[in-house]
């Protein structure tokens, strides 16, 4: 097109730089839009890519971009428009479906507590060795029915979470009292020391937290049993310590004592392990903004510390 211009102007007598300066005219008329196109194209797309990557959840790319003023990246927004609409369905659904779920566990597990309640009932009033037997299959079934709903639970936990000014001593010794009768049965010798102390927490959740390391105790077990509850107050917080004379863990095993599914040396060899107690208790412990790590020497013993922080939060609870 711009030949055929040069020879209609050379036709018409202009001279070679006034066909030089019109070309070069029309070049740029035709080439500027073209470039500007470019760079907002450009602009677009490289703002896209780094918002992209500074996203956890790429899912939301949608919501921190401006709808582009060019065709393509018109049709672009409205394909990731449709796609999020759609992922945001697809996990409204799953969500519903996860709770339905969930209600169903809890309501199945309160219901299957009611005839373990009747079976133990009819051992008490009938006692003789094999009801004796029956009812100690009983509290282990009890206590994984328990741990299934504390499971459940600890997925939704501000459902069932009441954070509350609490009494240790009367926490420990509540914990220690559903877990007499093992205690009484493995000889374990209970100390307590210094637990006269406030803290915060739920108090079911912590129930169960201590019940668990109290089961743990018990299963590790030496041969001449001690158990003893400690506490230690300082300037940022108060420190419960859950201290036995067991079998320990070894070192290749205490960093991995809260992972999931964990059992360890001492699960596979001195009984049979979920790897799931532990978990919940950190897990748990999270949830309350509460710290949970273990100390242990092997043929020496364990030492479980929860860790009751002082903060602003603490604060503002207390104010309520």
């Amino acid at each position: 097109m711009i030949a055929a211009v040069s020879i209609l102007l050379f036709g018409l007598n202009f001279n070679i730089s006034g066909i030089v300066f019109i070309g070069i005219c029309w070049l740029l008329a035709m080439l500027v839009p073209l470039l500007w196109e470019y760079f907002k194209k450009r602009s677009y797309y490289k703002k896209l890519y780094d918002s992209l990557e500074k996203l956890d959840k790429k899912h939301l790319l949608v919501s921190v971009l401006e709808p582009p003023d060019f065709i393509e990246g018109e049709i672009l927004y409205d394909v990731l428009s449709q796609t999020k609409k759609a992922m945001n369905d697809e996990v409204a659904a799953y969500r519903h479906l996860n709770e339905d779920y969930h209600d169903y566990v809890e309501t199945w597990i309160h219901e299957i507590k009611i005839p373990i309640s009747c079976i133990d009932l009819v051992c008490e009033n009938n006692k003789n060795d094999v009801t004796n037997s029956i009812q100690e299959e009983l509290v282990r079934i009890d206590r994984y029915v328990e741990q299934t709903l504390y499971y459940v639970r600890s997925l939704n936990v501000e459902k069932d979470y009441f954070v509350r000014k609490l009494s240790l001593e009367q926490i420990v010794k509540s914990a220690v009292k559903k877990y007499a009768k093992q205690l009484i049965v493995c000889n374990i010798q209970l100390q307590f020391d210094g637990l006269e102390k406030t803290v915060y927490g739920d108090s079911k959740w912590l129930d169960f937290i201590l019940g668990q390391l109290i089961s743990n105790s018990i299963k590790y077990k030496s041969d001449a049993p001690t158990l003893l509850f400690w506490a230690e107050e300082n300037k940022d917080s108060v420190l419960l310590h859950v201290q036995d004379n067991g079998i320990g863990i070894p070192d290749s095993d205490i960093n991995r004592v809260f992972d999931k599914g964990f059992t360890g040396q001492n699960g596979r060899n001195f009984t049979k392990s979920t790897g799931i107690g532990l978990y919940l208790c950190k897990q748990l412990c999270n949830k309350m903004y509460l710290n949970l790590y273990a100390d242990s020497q092997a043929d020496i013993g364990t030492t479980m510390t929860i860790v009751f922080p002082k903060d602003s939060l603490t604060s503002f609870r207390e104010d309520k």
